[in-house]
């Protein structure tokens, strides 16, 4: 008994030791989206902005993951072809609140990392009514990119964010030959270029 009691003190002290090198920092977040939607026609990136906060939970140095929650104005430049008059450009807005999270995974402990992680995406608003559409309110994403990190806390990432639903939820089988059309699936599609900045909670 005194042997099982030794050993599970000896298990709880490396437990809180390992928890206590843990690191938990607020941060802030923002910057610029270029954003598309695939396979509409005449369609053209829309520049933008994204801003939200996140939580920066340093395990090592080699390793961080990163909870997030951010407001993301997404969506496209196209034009509008009505019949017999001269076709009229257009913005079509998604905006989104994305709760996610990403992995960053450090090189030798410093500043320079590659990142990866899910995004759930809830639609706040669009202004697609004026077309006579109605995207669903909900899209998946994988998030990828890079970004290097200074010792104040200041970091600059770019990153690559890729919807993984039809913004109209269509499946998009042909029930016939039960085939995929993937040039079909309207898909979000972002490039994120911005800046964060984490606090030091002492």
């Amino acid at each position: 008994m005194k042997k099982i009691t030794l050993i599970a003190f000896v298990l709880f002290i490396g437990l809180v030791s390992s928890q206590a090198q843990v690191k938990v920092n607020p941060g802030i977040r923002g910057g610029l989206n270029l954003a598309r939607l695939t396979n509409i026609d005449n369609n053209n990136m829309k520049s933008d902005y994204y801003i939200g906060g996140l939580v920066d939970i340093k395990f090592n140095k080699l390793f961080t993951l990163q909870p997030e929650l951010t407001y993301s104005r997404q969506g496209s430049e196209g034009m509008i072809f009505y019949n017999g008059l001269p076709p009229e450009k257009t913005k079509y807005d998604l905006n989104y609140v994305t709760a996610g999270a990403v992995a960053k995974f450090y090189f030798h402990g410093q500043g320079f990392h590659v990142l990866a992680g899910p995004s759930l995406d809830l639609k706040v608003d669009d202004n697609f009514g004026r077309y006579g559409f109605d995207p669903i309110d909900v899209d998946l994403a994988f998030v990828g990119g890079i970004g290097y990190t200074l010792p104040n806390g200041l970091t600059f990432e770019a990153r690559f964010k890729q919807g993984l639903i039809d913004i109209y939820g269509y499946d998009d089988f042909d029930n016939g030959n039960n085939d995929y059309y993937y040039d079909n699936v309207i898909l979000n599609q972002v490039f994120q270029f911005g800046i964060s900045y984490t606090f030091k909670v002492k």
